[in-house]
């Protein structure tokens, strides 16, 4: 399984910033791993037409539950699949701690998504507390079953699954490998569970501080198919490192 990276932005980057970014990566980018790159909706088709020049995949931060009508400031699926979309990421530990969406309204948004003909990556994991009362693979099977709950479209190619302990996000904490797997193999068994004929195939992301140091240590991993990067994939070089091309 070609290991797959993708860069979420977040809200980082001017129009300048973003065409100076695929100037570099695009001359050294040899598809060595497979790159997707989430940028702030107003860039998105300069990603999508950036990002066409080496096969890299743009999509969307968060959608609307909803594929059109009175709901201003939200953004369709299905408009962002018509302008070459490929992903979302939803569940993101922003988007549940910051704008308070709970595992109802994300599992809506993930059938929405799918209906609309987009990939999506389901994020989840748990925060310092709770991993420190064990309540980690509680907490993951909880946002799992419920995230995902009522997923008939789902399958092994439009699902991802990225496992970001709250705690290691932005803080440059990181869980050790060992720690990373130990959770990885832990819904790799809900996956399995919950969708028997393809849930081992989901690719299964680390998000956590992932950075070109640690990158590769992560990566060799069993149960650990990618990375969710922030900080460390807005510079070409740094991207372009934690997708092998140094």
């Amino acid at each position: 399984m070609t290991k797959l990276i993708v860069a979420n932005w977040k809200m980082n980057k001017n129009a300048k910033a973003c065409f100076e970014f695929f100037d570099t990566f695009n001359a050294k980018y040899s598809s060595k791993r497979e790159a997707w790159i989430a940028p702030q909706s107003i860039h998105l088709n300069l990603v999508i037409n950036q990002g066409m020049k080496a096969n890299v995949k743009a999509g969307l931060q968060n959608c609307s539950d909803h594929t059109s009508g009175a709901f201003t400031g939200e953004i369709s699926p299905v408009n962002a699949k018509e302008l070459g979309t490929h992903f979302v990421i939803l569940g993101h530990s922003e988007r549940r701690e910051i704008f308070k969406e709970t595992s109802k309204t994300i599992a809506a948004k993930v059938k929405t998504a799918h209906q609309s003909d987009l990939k999506v990556i389901f994020c989840l994991g748990e925060t310092l507390a709770e991993r420190e009362s064990g309540m980690t693979e509680t907490v993951l099977k909880d946002q799992l079953n419920q995230g995902l709950s009522d997923q008939s479209l789902a399958t092994a190619d439009n699902l991802v699954v990225a496992y970001e302990p709250i705690w290691a996000i932005g803080t440059g904490k990181t869980a050790t490998p060992a720690m990373a797997q130990e959770a990885h193999a832990f819904i790799r068994s809900i996956l399995k569970d919950k969708f028997p004929g393809f849930g081992e195939k989901v690719r299964l992301l680390y998000g956590g501080s992932v950075k070109p140091d640690n990158v590769e240590e992560l990566l060799a991993q069993k149960d650990i198919d990618g990375g969710l990067v922030g900080g460390a994939s807005l510079k070409a070089n740094d991207f372009l490192a934690l997708c092998g091309d140094k």
